[in-house]
């Protein structure tokens, strides 16, 4: 019904026009002159957001492409992984690890709450032999809104040798992410999160400890072969088609990202978690995660007692023209989720809240008219002056 709405899920998120207009471009050699220019402007781009003088390399894939790069390119069959898991994508990485043949060891916390450093740390301590190869673990964890704290996690590792694999596809560009001060081995990253372009390319950046563990590494890749996309990066290509006119966008949405600075995006991104935390509570809506762990990217909501996600997303979105996330995995039934994370400004939550006000009272649900948007735009005045 909506020819516009208000895009509030945890990605894809919203492009700006600027970079909608930029990938209407004619096309052009993804082997000649231009995409050279085009690609290495955009590994540059990525360096500075990822704070690292690593490789960056880029798959033309969604993150899970990234996700599973790693498993394949980082681990060998029979190797032992650590995956340390706090909700739904955690759970992925299990679902990778046993496809390419890795011994899997899970580490689960309570889905709402944030992982455990000094547990890393314990597991680590009793394994003398250096059985595990590698950790892996979700910065954000979109499913539950929750951020890990993965400085703590690296730092956890003291002097064992296993790689850290960082999912950061919804962390990065909204939290604070310092990929070589903080020693993170592979960090993966995504084009419809904080980067703000379509689906489609995956991002990765992988250190010289992490390049010597795949020299040796004899699990089956192709597509997502990791050394081969370094090295045709080094002539300005990738190894197989690029989805040339996301590279387009890319280049353009890192522009704008870097023109903010990294400090503005990360403080913009922890003022709408603010928000939205803030709004919720004023209508007597319960939040999954504490403010400790709290998601800059995504917050994760308990529907009221005797609702389901869909009584509250239908009407946001069919009515309202406000469209929110529902539950994932074990939560499917039992949360709705407000992203605002990328393309997205204070505008845009007053009008869910207001919105989210309306469909509440109609279900029934007692709540104040304004009381949401009053607490949101309170969090932003008082942020303000």
């Amino acid at each position: 019904m909506w020819e516009k709405q208000v895009l509030l899920i945890p990605g894809p998120t919203p492009v700006p026009s600027q970079v909608l207009r930029a990938m209407g471009a004619p096309a052009i050699n993804h082997r000649g002159p231009e995409f050279k220019a085009l690609i290495q402007e955009v590994t540059v781009g990525l360096k500075e957001v990822y704070q690292t003088k690593s490789d960056v390399v880029v798959l033309s894939s969604s993150g899970t492409g990234a996700m599973e790069a790693a498993v394949a390119n980082f681990l060998s069959p029979g190797d032992k992984a650590l995956v340390v898991s706090i909700g739904n994508f955690g759970e992925r990485f299990k679902k990778l690890c046993k496809i390419y043949g890795v011994d899997l060891e899970a580490m689960d916390f309570p889905w709402g709450t944030a992982a455990d450093p000094q547990a890393v740390a314990r597991r680590l301590a009793e394994d003398t032999g250096h059985q595990i190869k590698a950790v892996l673990v979700q910065y954000n964890e979109t499913s539950t809104g929750v951020l890990n704290d993965i400085k703590a996690i690296s730092e956890a590792r003291g002097n064992h040798p296993a790689l850290l694999i960082v999912d950061a596809i919804s962390a990065l560009a909204a939290a604070e992410l310092k990929t070589d001060e903080w020693n993170l081995d592979v960090v993966i990253s995504g084009s419809q999160k904080a980067f703000m372009i379509p689906p489609g390319l995956a991002m990765v950046s992988v250190n010289a400890r992490a390049w010597e563990v795949a020299a040796e590494n004899t699990n089956r890749k192709f597509y997502f072969d990791l050394q081969a996309a370094r090295d045709s990066l080094k002539s300005g290509q990738t190894p197989y088609t690029p989805a040339v006119s996301l590279f387009v966008g890319l280049r353009e949405a890192l522009r704008m990202m870097l023109e903010e600075g990294l400090p503005a995006m990360l403080a913009r991104h922890a003022l709408y978690r603010d928000m939205v935390r803030a709004g919720v509570k004023s209508l007597g809506l319960e939040l999954l995660a504490g403010d400790a762990v709290a998601s800059p990217a995504v917050t994760a909501i308990k529907v009221p007692a005797g609702f389901k996600p869909a009584d509250i997303n239908k009407r946001m979105r069919e009515k309202y023209g406000v469209v929110l996330a529902g539950g994932q995995g074990k939560l499917k039934e039992d949360i709705f989720r407000i992203g605002h994370l990328g393309y997205v400004q204070p505008v845009d939550l007053f009008a869910a809240f207001a919105a989210l006000e309306l469909v509440l009272k109609e279900l029934g649900i007692p709540v104040t008219l304004g009381a949401g948007v009053a607490a949101v735009q309170q969090v932003l005045a008082e942020r303000s002056e």
